[in-house]
């Protein structure tokens, strides 16, 4: 089995790696990852635990109403401001805050400044759910 801890000032996980044998046990910094990504929406992963892939993203837009049919989704707060439309109310998380949406769940993630945010979700999740569309990222980097 592949392990090794991520940690960081918000949480550690226990994370499955890579390859073949035991992986070295490293700490990863978020701001040290986040200096990795040069363009906004670009989506990288720096983590995987058993299934799910831990993701960061700096993001600036409005984006698309979507859901996860089979799956719940993380969303943290890593710097910055996002605001999460749901169907019935809207979520303004900030710099150090997180929410579970769940499975089938609709929602509209947007902000109007610069926002980095760490994803929680599983392996091959697209970004865009059910939608779709010009907004899918496919090409998913490790950094």
């Amino acid at each position: 089995m592949n392990a090794r801890f991520v940690t960081s000032t918000l949480s550690a996980f226990l994370v499955m790696g890579k390859g073949e044998g035991i992986m070295d046990i490293s700490v990863v910094n978020f701001k040290d990852k986040f200096k990795k990504i040069h363009e906004q929406h670009s989506y990288k992963i720096i983590a995987q635990m058993n299934n799910y892939h831990l993701k960061l993203v700096k993001v600036q837009r409005e984006f698309i109403w979507h859901k996860h049919p089979e799956t719940d989704e993380v969303f943290m707060v890593i710097d910055g401001k996002l605001q999460i439309d749901l169907r019935d109310k809207v979520l303004h998380l900030k710099k150090g805050e997180m929410v579970v949406i769940p499975r089938g769940v609709e929602h509209k993630p947007s902000c109007n400044e610069e926002c980095k945010i760490l994803l929680i979700e599983p392996a091959g999740t697209l970004n865009t759910g059910d939608a779709g569309g010009d907004l899918t990222f496919t090409e998913l980097e490790w950094i």
